[in-house]
């Protein structure tokens, strides 16, 4: 049994209506005080599905990945109580909700700042990560250890962190440079980073990124930038 925290979820959601109540129901509910989804302008169910599923559900018009985690981040500013840790996870039921526990363990029982849930260090489903998914992760990953310096094994979007050091890293991309960008600013603030092993599965639905050519090609164009940019 891990110490108690006052741990939130936010989740950003972009028509995701198949299995944003998935990942609702497997959330360990003896561990998170609030669930957020960011419904980031969708136009089928995901947001009424989120709200049936419990959730605190919030609009974001603005299309980007980086948009509705910086709205989810805004709304827990505005909270009395303040989270002790945020945990970034994503609605398409590939990531493993139960294994938020292990997630959050690193920063309760050893003080670390960030945990990364890397699918590189645990089991991925056959066919979960495209061939580009996996070298693009493998480029990202290979330039940050040469230019920073950093080892990462991954930039998997399960995440958890102490929120007053989310607030330190002032987080600003508002698309597909989100994961990175938290994580170089991670580094050269000095911060104690580890990674976990997590399972990763075939998400349910089409995929709005790997899925297509131009998603492929534009997140991997925002990735590299941005690992050049904070350089």
């Amino acid at each position: 049994m891990i110490e108690k925290k006052n741990i939130v979820v936010i989740i950003p959601a972009f028509n995701e209506e198949n299995s944003v109540g998935n990942v609702l129901k497997d959330i360990p509910k003896d561990l998170v005080s609030e669930v957020i989804v960011v419904n980031n302008n969708s136009n089928d169910n995901t947001k009424l599905n989120a709200q049936k599923g419990g959730a605190t559900v919030l609009d974001e018009k603005r299309q980007g990945y980086g948009y509705a985690c910086l709205k989810g981040i805004a709304h827990v500013k505005e909270k009395i109580h303040k989270p002790d840790i945020v945990i970034f996870i994503d609605a398409d039921y590939s990531d493993h909700p139960q294994e938020m526990t292990d997630l959050v363990k690193p920063i309760i029982e050893q003080d670390y700042d960030m945990v990364i849930g890397s699918r590189a260090l645990g089991n991925r489903e056959r066919g979960s990560m495209t061939p580009q998914q996996v070298f693009g992760n493998k480029l990202a990953t290979s330039l940050m250890k040469f230019l920073y310096g950093i080892q990462y094994t991954d930039l998997g979007p399960f995440r958890a962190i102490k929120f007053e050091k989310l607030l330190e890293l002032e987080m600003r991309d508002t698309t597909y440079g989100w994961t990175v960008e938290m994580q170089l600013k991670a580094a050269k603030k000095k911060m104690k980073v580890t990674e976990v092993p997590v399972n990763y599965r075939k998400r349910i639905g089409f995929s709005k990124i790997s899925g297509t050519v131009k998603g492929t090609v534009m997140a991997g164009y925002k990735i590299i930038t941005t690992i050049f940019k904070y350089i």
